[in-house]
């Protein structure tokens, strides 16, 4: 695990210092490799990168360089097949020089070019300079996992792993209104444009190529789709069993301690009961709060005690929340408003005590069908035999009841497209409201043009399985994954996923909807193929998620420093200080539930002033 920056110059027009530009991005980035740094420069390229030591490697140390120089890479994260291909590629005559993934995938470009980054397994981003070509090779992992940032200045391309790198020598940080307006609606920022203007996110299943002739270039290698068959039942929960231990198996790979987050859920207890079987001494970690139904430290207790593992807990307080959120602002880069996150932060501080490299759950949800708005398409059958006309009239009736009565909200939804009514797992802000308080709200602007063209991509599948390509497709990416991997390098920390993996994948795109909800659970295939390694008490568990009693904290413990936050937020020409002000107030009385429209908020305001006015 690292981090690395980088800097390519073939036609830039401008006269920099890039040395020292460079040095300093990569300064910035000290958390996601405390071990060594390093440095590769020509006239063309500059490469810096920061390094996590996770396995006693022979000639672990990068940039590095292969073939005598042809070919130098900077290289995020873990390959899990590498093995795979170091024995065809030695067998083929290749002779190398480290016991690195770093240099087998520098083997493979020699030899595949541009098909490298389709072949990997793994979580990764990297860019290759081929000295031979005067070009630039980079590409992102097929999901996601690990992120990849740039810019482009006058003909210069600024990369990096976390935006804050480039923001670190910007000579001016501004807004992007567009993005700010998105992230009202998901609480995250989605798609390729950050909040800070000019930087871009690389889409996953992404590689590019930078030439002096063509510049930037990017190409989709993959896009992972959904594709349901009629297959017997144990027969396909087989395969998921099988296709989960070998991938827990492969991200098990380390010379350092792994430990594993565990909550009171199905997911986090499957992989610690995988893991368990595959290591003497696996430590669990777990967080909590201490109002009741908030915290599943119990559970996670009693799964790791049936298993025979450890189990660290601690207890997260109001004052854990304030003191630490601008420290969990900084480091997230684009604002993330998912309070879970924040909870998140803290779970690995406690990791990282005890361990360098730790496993999670995220993706079981997105893969198997975990969230019950999923069934939703199904409560809504009914509606199908209503024409297109009948079901606005249905909805123009329904928007005409009062708000709080009983049944408006069932005839606006079934009366709604599904393009129109689920964007994904968060829906925040309404446009209208956004309206009320967002100085410079945008007409025409929506929430579907990012989504639009997803569901473009899937008519061919039905309601719930859409639903799950939409978050499979946003909120996994940049809520989840985004969340998975800042709060983890904050404090130095690996988090592998194995769900999150190309060959889990293959299985669970066969899944059929009948058999992702069956006997009033969710996941059902999953929690099937589970049945003969995890705990029963928690097998079939009714989903808790990571909840935070925000709502409550809000009306006591942290109103008075939401209320300070909003009293002095320098972005009173972006956001309505006297809406923030009177909705907290709304809140503390009672009058309705905005604790997450208030979080929002909160991170948003921190965020601007934190990123763009320091």
């Amino acid at each position: 695990m690292c981090g690395f920056t980088s800097i390519i110059h073939f036609n830039s027009t401008r006269l920099h210092d890039y040395e020292t530009e460079i040095k300093l991005m990569n300064e910035t980035i000290v958390h996601r490799g405390p071990n060594s740094e390093g440095y590769f420069s020509n006239q063309a390229v500059h490469f810096g990168f920061r390094r996590l030591s996770i396995l006693d490697i022979n000639g672990g140390s990068q940039p590095m360089s292969f073939d005598n120089g042809k070919y130098t890479i900077i290289f995020n994260g873990e390959i899990y097949n590498e093995d795979k291909y170091r024995e065809q590629l030695e067998a083929e005559g290749v002779l190398f020089n480290t016991t690195t993934d770093t240099e087998v995938i520098l083997a493979l470009y020699k030899k595949y070019k541009y098909q490298t980054a389709e072949k990997l397994r793994g979580m990764f981003a990297f860019m290759i300079w081929d000295n031979e070509e005067g070009s630039v090779y980079g590409a992102r992992d097929h999901f996601g996992i690990k992120p990849m940032y740039y810019r482009e200045a006058k003909g210069t391309f600024y990369f990096a792993s976390e935006n804050k790198a480039l923001e670190a020598v910007m000579s001016k940080r501004e807004l992007c209104h567009e993005s700010l307006q998105h992230y009202l609606t998901f609480q995250y920022v989605l798609g390729e444009n950050c909040l800070t203007k000019g930087i871009h996110s690389v889409n996953p299943g992404t590689q590019f190529t930078i030439t002096a002739d063509k510049g930037l270039v990017f190409e989709r290698y993959y896009n992972p789709t959904f594709k349901p068959v009629n297959i017997e039942e144990q027969v396909l929960a087989n395969q998921i069993t099988d296709a989960l231990y070998e991938s827990v198996q492969s991200h098990m790979r380390a010379d350092v301690t792994v430990g594993s987050f565990l909550s009171g859920g199905v997911d986090s207890s499957i992989i610690v009961s995988l893991a368990n079987q595959m290591t003497d001494d696996l430590e669990t970690f777990s967080v909590g709060f201490e109002r009741e139904g908030y915290s599943e430290i119990e559970v996670a207790k009693e799964t790791a005690d049936k298993l025979g593992v450890k189990n660290f807990s601690r207890i997260i307080t109001p004052q854990d929340f304030m003191n630490e959120f601008d420290d969990y602002v900084w480091y997230m880069d684009d604002p993330l408003a998912d309070p879970a996150a924040v909870a998140q932060y803290f779970l690995a501080q406690e990791a990282a005590k005890r361990c360098t490299v730790s496993l999670s759950g995220e993706g079981a949800d997105e893969l198997f069908g975990g969230y019950l708005i999923y069934h939703e398409p199904i409560s809504l059958a009914g509606f199908d035999k209503f024409s297109p006309g009948m079901k606005k009239v249905i909805r123009s009736v329904a928007k005409k009841m009062p708000k709080n009565m009983k049944g408006r909200g069932f005839l606006l939804r079934g009366s709604t497209p599904l393009e129109e009514r689920f964007v994904g797992n968060a829906n925040i802000y309404k446009e209208e409201e956004k309206r009320e308080f967002l100085k410079t709200f945008k007409e025409g602007q929506s929430y579907m043009d990012l989504t639009g063209p997803l569901y473009a991509e899937t008519t061919n599948l039905d309601a719930t399985t859409r639903m799950q390509d939409i978050d499979m497709h946003t909120w996994l990416v940049d809520d989840l994954l985004h969340n998975a991997d800042r709060t983890t390098m904050a404090s130095s920390l690996e988090l592998r996923t194995p769900f999150v993996d190309k060959e889990v994948f293959k299985v669970a795109a066969q899944i059929p909807t009948e058999l992702k909800f069956k006997n009033g659970t969710s996941k059902y295939l999953l929690r099937k193929a589970a049945e003969s390694f995890v705990p029963e008490h928690v097998l079939y568990r009714e989903k808790l998620g990571f909840p935070v009693p925000i709502r409550f904290w809000l009306k006591d413990e942290l109103y008075q420093w939401a209320h300070q936050i909003f009293s002095d937020s320098k972005a009173t020409h972006i956001i309505d200080k006297d809406y923030t002000l009177n909705m907290l107030e709304a809140h503390r009385k009672g009058q309705d539930d905005y604790s997450r429209k208030i979080w929002t908020l909160l991170t948003f305001i921190r965020w601007y002033e934190l990123h763009l006015l320091n």
